[in-house]
């Protein structure tokens, strides 16, 4: 696996560390035997499926939970003491705003209570909502609530930044402005922690990938690495005339067929082998393509792989 930054420059405290960490509710464990360390400068994506675990583990990771088993530190002590210290920022999902206040008196109280604030303006200029500081918070937009709750997150100097589905409601442009500033918070040697559902910005934003199912952690390492664990790659081409699907189904190392018009894609587990089966048909492809899975297409891979082996 890929060397971290951390690990480059000999840092000995994880920024995060779960050792055999499992929360069940019920009959449903939404954490089953996690183990992972986070290092200090790392920007770190959490994909899965709904019911995957990842809203459980922030909420471990955060001491809004506690674990059945197993241990949950941050920067070597409990959360709780991190998050005290002003360690800690975290954007969720749940939990709604102060309302009957404006923009700028919510975050000025995010500021006054953080042990390392920073100056209220700096912080409603990072989150791109200055033009509204003086808007009550009630007469807000979705996207707008959403850069009131990283404005939230970042009210002081934070050494790590827990995001759950930080750009959801938001547009294009404040996507865009968004993980900007993120990637300048993780270039100050900060750690950035985020689930999401969009997997574009996964691939393009973080250092590290973990893919959670069933509360399990199915792969970590790079987008790269995640994409070749798949083990499959992309065979795209037209054919003219009637499209023979029984011959298709019969290429060697075949994972999936789609057949739309002319149209053919494949996945297939050996590209090579597949394309020269199609040629022995007697085929003539035409605008021949072969590529690695994309992040979406071998999350699904790795995902449906978990599924048909425990089922």
């Amino acid at each position: 696996m890929t060397t971290t930054a951390a690990e480059a420059t000999g840092a000995k405290t994880a920024a995060v560390r779960f050792e055999q960490v499992s929360k069940a509710y019920g009959a449903v464990r939404a954490v089953d035997g996690l183990t992972l360390d986070l290092h200090p400068g790392e920007t770190v994506a959490v994909l899965g499926p709904n019911g995957a675990g990842k809203s459980s583990t922030l909420d471990l990771l955060l001491g809004l939970r506690t674990a059945d088993s197993g241990t949950v530190q941050v920067f070597g002590t409990t959360p709780q003491n991190a998050i005290a210290a002003g360690r800690v920022g975290a954007m969720l999902q749940t939990g709604g705003l102060m309302e009957d206040v404006t923009v700028k008196e919510l975050v000025g109280l995010a500021c006054d209570l953080h042990p390392r604030p920073y100056p209220v303006t700096e912080v409603l200029s990072r989150a791109g909502v200055a033009q509204i500081a003086d808007r009550m918070v009630n007469k807000l937009s979705g996207g707008q609530e959403q850069r009131v709750r990283f404005a939230l997150a970042t009210a002081g100097a934070n050494d790590l930044i827990v995001l759950d589905e930080p750009t959801t409601g938001m547009d294009v442009t404040a996507r865009q402005a968004f993980w900007a500033t993120m990637r300048e918070q993780a270039e100050q040697g900060r750690t950035v922690l985020f689930a999401t559902h969009y997997l574009e910005e996964a691939d393009a934003i973080a250092d590290r990938v973990l893919v959670l199912h069933k509360g399990r952690l199915l792969a970590d390492g790079t987008a790269a690495e995640i994409k070749a664990k798949a083990g499959a790659r992309r065979i795209s081409f037209e054919l003219e005339g009637p499209v023979d699907e029984a011959a298709l189904r019969g290429l060697p190392f075949l994972a999936t067929l789609d057949i739309t018009g002319n149209r053919v894609r494949i996945q297939s587990h050996d590209a090579d082998a597949t394309v020269h089966a199609v040629y022995g048909l007697g085929l003539c492809p035409r605008e021949l393509e072969v590529a690695g899975l994309g992040l979406e297409q071998a999350f699904v891979a790795i995902t449906e792989a978990e599924e048909a082996r425990t089922a």
